[in-house]
């Protein structure tokens, strides 16, 4: 159990009289607490979810108290496997806890409290960040009036499962993983990330959007890696992604919050999810993605409909589009199409 905990977190916006005003943002699995704001050196590309945070914006900074935090297990500022134990002076590493979505929730409710908020307006994320969205709405029923889990389910799939144990077994199979202790050491397990990184950007695409974006198009950046008969562009964007990923994340995060994603049951502790649903009185809006692999577009209806069955109040509203599951990260236009009536209290299906 940790005794002390930090959560790196970034704020937008003012907080009402009433204290009700409140918006949590929660990121995606290599995520952080810059949702927006300009870029800089730490955050070269700018805010992650810029288009959708901002005066005027779908959420809005003029009306609206915004807040993200980086994750619990995280390594953009917040308490993770890379942080010092207070009571022996050396990093984690894997001695470091296993952490739950459930977890990651609590913390962030102490967050919310220490910032004297009384009840979040909205909660909404993609991914792990979706999943995140809709524990709120169990955990905290009485806290939360509305939540939006978005390209997630209760659950996720055998297929995604396969996915995340071969990017573990990238990371772990890297000699220089050295068992999670590579901390000071000179050598840290960048293959292993590297590989665990190209493998998840197989699952956040479509068959269908990479066609369309790379085809079968020989690769027009200089090789990162020894090449064994040419490189498609396809290959040349993974090892750039791959490399880009080594520069910014710890692998015994990444290691730590594929888990919470894969371990995520919204049933953990209740009979059934028909259960756990039936707990939440904050209305729910469920978003899939029509080209979404890792968790389907008709998984997520169903979480919906199995929500709703309850009495819950839950709807459902889809992204239709090439991207797969990064749309939420990209398709900005059909993501505000998306959620902007039930932002605005207009139901859904």
């Amino acid at each position: 159990m940790l005794q002390d905990v930090t959560l790196a977190y970034e704020t937008w916006g003012e907080l009402n009289e009433t204290a009700d005003n409140a918006v949590l943002i929660v990121h995606a699995l290599t995520g952080d607490s810059h949702a927006a704001g300009g870029a800089s050196a730490a955050h070269r590309r700018g805010g992650w979810w810029e288009p959708m945070i901002g005066p005027g914006g779908a959420i809005d900074t003029d009306k609206q108290f915004v807040v993200c935090s980086n994750v619990l297990g995280g390594c953009s500022g917040s308490t993770g496997p890379a942080s010092l134990d207070p009571a022996t002076e050396e990093h984690y590493g894997m001695r470091f806890p296993l952490v739950t979505i459930r977890d990651m929730v609590r913390a962030q409710k102490r967050l919310l409290d220490d910032l004297g908020v009384r009840r979040l307006a909205l909660v909404i994320g993609g991914s792990i960040g979706g999943q995140q969205a809709l524990e709120w709405a169990v955990e905290f029923p009485d806290f939360v009036e509305k939540a939006v889990p978005i390209a997630a389910t209760g659950a996720l799939g055998p297929q995604g499962l396969g996915m995340s144990e071969i990017g573990r077994r990238a990371i772990m199979a890297d000699p220089d993983w050295q068992h999670g202790d590579y901390y000071g050491t000179g050598r840290s397990p960048e293959n292993g990330l590297a590989i665990a990184r190209m493998a998840g950007m197989m699952t956040y695409q479509s068959a269908a959007g990479q066609w369309e974006r790379f085809g079968r198009r020989r690769a027009s950046r200089p090789a990162l890696f020894e090449e064994h008969g040419g490189r498609f562009e396809i290959e040349s964007y993974l090892q750039y992604q791959g490399k880009d990923l080594v520069g910014r994340f710890d692998a015994n995060s990444y290691l730590y919050l594929l888990r919470a994603m894969d371990l995520y049951d919204v049933a953990a502790g209740y009979e059934s999810d028909e259960e756990a649903y039936s707990k939440m009185t904050a209305e729910v809006l469920f978003v899939g993605v029509t080209s979404d692999w890792l968790f389907p577009a008709a998984e997520v209806r169903q979480s919906a409909e199995r929500a709703r069955s309850t009495g819950a109040k839950a709807s459902y509203a889809e992204i239709d589009t090439l991207s797969g599951h990064d749309a939420f990260l990209k398709d900005w236009a059909e993501l505000r199409e998306a959620i902007g009536p039930f932002l605005q209290g207009e139901n859904k299906s």
